[in-house]
């Protein structure tokens, strides 16, 4: 294999592994009635002017199955950490006692864990299509590196070997999805 094809099928792969990396993100943040820290990423508190993730200017802790605890280091973010949670809409109430901010995470109806588990397929759709998206274009560099005069041989196997990635990657996405729909469904 040319070097040429070795560094396109690096590149595919890298960003099929991207691919399942950013589902394994967005799959973090759909919730699954436990009690996660990780629902809170992505909410940022003005700190002084600056816009800070919450992680930032406090701790945050899972004392139960069914509770997160917000304890800002400082006691006047408290009120600002509380509007930052009711403004990122996470469908989590935060209750204030001046010391800690307390979200509790409600049971999830059956209704509501088939629609989370709907959003969990979907985000593995389109982490897939990636995938897709990786395999034609770097299927299109091979065609046009056959036309230059690479064997055509050597493209059919390279073809194949990216195919092999895409199948590998799917798989991942698959078994990675599976994983979340079944902590979605245990009550």
């Amino acid at each position: 294999m040319t070097e040429e094809i070795k560094m396109y099928l690096e590149d595919a792969e890298d960003r099929m592994k991207k691919a399942v990396e950013h589902l394994e993100h967005e799959l973090v943040s759909i919730r699954a009635g436990k009690a996660d820290p990780h629902i809170l990423d992505g909410i940022f508190v003005d700190y002084y002017g600056t816009n800070t993730p919450l992680n930032q200017v406090s701790n945050i802790n899972t004392p139960d199955a069914r509770t997160i605890v917000v304890q800002a280091w400082e006691k006047n973010m408290i009120p600002v950490i509380e509007k930052a949670i009711l403004a990122a809409n996470i469908g989590l109430t935060p209750v204030n006692n001046g010391e800690i901010i307390r979200l509790n995470i409600p049971p999830l109806t059956e209704e509501r864990r088939k629609d989370l588990v709907k959003q969990a397929k979907a985000e593995g759709e389109k982490a897939k299509i990636s995938i897709r998206t990786a395999r034609k274009e770097t299927n299109e560099e091979i065609k046009k590196l056959e036309k230059d005069g690479l064997s055509e041989d050597m493209a059919k196997d390279a073809m194949d070997e990216v195919q092999k990635l895409t199948d590998k990657y799917n798989d991942k996405v698959d078994e990675i999805v599976a994983e979340k729909e079944k902590d979605i469904m245990t009550i």
